[in-house]
């Protein structure tokens, strides 16, 4: 991980965990180079990528996480690796998701460093408040809408899921799963601490255009609160291949 990397979200860390509201989730499927979309993430400003390769080996894991760290450096964005703990304590990520059949947070927390963050996928109050028990730092609750990027998953849980788990926890929730741009604000409202895309951006004709209208909705809250950092373009060269 990158102890370097600034808290720019205007909370102290010690106030609670320092999640970003904006989560872009790399799509590999058929062998997809996700490039394009991180990279208009990140020109949006700080946000968080989540190394998602279910298909790929621990060493492609690890290179892309390696070359994603490098990329993202420039806006303070955080990378997490969903699922492989091993490798993103190998490639010094920044964090770590886990799904519902991963490795227990509890254990998971005796093998992380300080400062290194959890995250959980929870999809009932139950599975929250268990995640929070645990010691994770943030919940990824979903899917939100019906999405095409990962099969296997239940049926969706829509805003009024979305704001029961969140009525349930003290913890930043991400809501992911078929979200767009013009579903943020019904996400937000149910109290989502930000969201996570994949199709979103990976389908987008233009995904500059769809992560500026992300991150604009994001940002676009009722309640004061620090504005985002200014928007710092990656530094896209011959790395450009994965996370």
């Amino acid at each position: 991980m990158r102890p370097d990397v600034p808290n720019l979200t205007g909370v102290p860390s010690s106030a609670q965990p320092d999640v970003p509201r904006l989560h872009v989730l790399t799509d590999v499927r058929r062998g997809r180079d996700p490039m394009r979309e991180v990279a208009a993430a990140l020109a949006t400003g700080r946000c968080a990528v989540q190394v998602r390769a279910k298909e790929y080996s621990d060493r492609d894991v690890f290179d892309l996480t390696l070359r994603l760290l490098e990329m993202s450096a420039a806006t303070g964005s955080l990378v997490l690796v969903n699922d492989r703990v091993d490798v993103a304590l190998a490639a010094g990520a920044d964090g770590v998701h886990l799904g519902v059949t991963d490795l227990p947070v509890e254990r998971v927390r005796e093998l992380v460093p300080r400062g290194f963050l959890v995250g959980v996928t929870a999809r009932d109050v139950a599975a929250a408040r268990r995640a929070e028990a645990a010691g994770a730092d943030y919940l990824g609750v979903g899917p939100a809408y019906a999405t095409t990027t990962k099969e296997g998953l239940p049926d969706p849980l829509g805003p009024e899921g979305v704001a029961a788990v969140a009525a349930a926890t003290d913890m930043p929730v991400i809501a992911v799963g078929g979200v767009d741009a013009s579903r943020v604000p019904r996400l937000l409202a149910a109290g989502a601490h930000g969201v996570a895309v994949v199709g979103a951006l990976s389908s987008a004709e233009d995904p500059a255009v769809e992560a500026a209208a992300l991150a604009a909705a994001v940002w676009d809250r009722r309640e004061a609160r620090a504005a985002p950092p200014p928007a710092v373009a990656p530094k896209v060269g011959a790395t450009f291949e994965h996370r």
